[in-house]
């Protein structure tokens, strides 16, 4: 078993665990179409673990 913070990428239940976001917020950020931290795998999305903490490091710096 590969622990969650050296996976690439995340399924939303793991995502909402390790950043301490909720599931349906990652689900509103993922829904956008220029999303680029979302890999769709079908009906099933995926969160690019490096590209979400860069996401929130320039989203959320203060």
């Amino acid at each position: 078993m590969v622990p969650v913070w050296e996976k690439a990428n995340l399924t939303l239940e793991e995502a909402a665990a390790y950043f301490g976001i909720g599931i349906n917020k990652l689900r509103d950020l993922t829904n956008e179409e220029s999303c680029p931290f979302v890999l769709w795998n079908g009906s099933k999305r995926l969160i690019k673990r490096k590209a979400l903490e860069k996401y929130l490091e320039t989203a959320y710096s203060i």
